[in-house]
């Protein structure tokens, strides 16, 4: 798991982690009122969310109270959101550049496999 640190304002702390095995980004953000968990893909069980929330408490990037976080339903008196919610990913701009390059000169490069092949073609049939 890999950890980014991003600072909102100073009601609240917002950090994001990776899960390279899930395939899955997480955000998680604490305000006064609540603790908003963002994740681009539905890949941890209940019981793994609830873990997760527990650890984040107990290396606190979360209020310590949220190591007795029992789960999501309605018994739990602590709050906390569970979205999955991809809209908060930001594509870097020089990685979008690079992507950018990549596909052009793929699409160039299969634009020219076809002129040849149907030079090919063509030359053949004469």
């Amino acid at each position: 798991m890999k950890t980014q640190t991003d600072h909102l304002d100073h009601e609240g702390h917002c950090f994001e982690f990776s899960f390279p095995r899930l395939d899955t980004l997480v955000q998680v953000e604490e305000t006064e009122d609540e603790v908003v968990v963002r994740a681009t893909r539905d890949s941890f069980s209940e019981r793994r969310k609830i873990g997760f929330i527990r650890e984040l408490a107990a290396e606190g990037f979360i209020s310590e109270v949220y190591q007795s976080f029992s789960g999501f339903g309605g018994w739990s008196s602590l709050p906390v959101r569970w979205l999955v919610d991809r809209s908060w990913l930001k594509l870097d701009k020089a990685v979008r550049i690079r992507t950018n390059r990549i596909m052009i000169r793929l699409i160039a490069g299969a634009i020219g496999l076809l002129l040849v092949m149907m030079s090919v073609v063509f030359i053949s049939t004469f």
